[in-house]
């Protein structure tokens, strides 16, 4: 599956995916620039992305858990996520997104 991310420079990259991973776990190792320093565990907001719109309605709703954190992230927008919380399914293949600032 294929996963479109503008990094923080502009650069556009097209990432390859599978469902037994997170969104954050492709973005960390394709080697981008994401700290992802709670490992996935919705604890920090080290991951988080700008989606797409026309992809919000495809994911998962946000959580308590991922408000709580997304309250404590910088430059939050509408489209705001964290990648540890997106799980990859076939339904995602092609999903767009840009990395927030740090």
């Amino acid at each position: 599956m294929k996963i479109k991310v503008t990094d923080r420079s502009g650069k556009k990259h097209e990432l390859e995916g599978d469902t037994n991973s997170s969104l954050m776990e492709i973005l960390r190792d394709s080697g981008l620039e994401i700290e992802a320093a709670c490992g996935g565990c919705c604890a920090c907001a080290t991951c988080h992305v700008y989606v797409n719109e026309k992809w919000l309605n495809k994911i998962k709703p946000k959580d308590d858990d991922e408000e709580s954190m997304l309250d404590q992230a910088f430059d939050i927008r509408n489209n705001s996520r964290l990648s540890c919380q997106i799980p990859l399914s076939e339904d995602l293949d092609g999903i767009e997104l840009e990395l927030a600032p740090e």
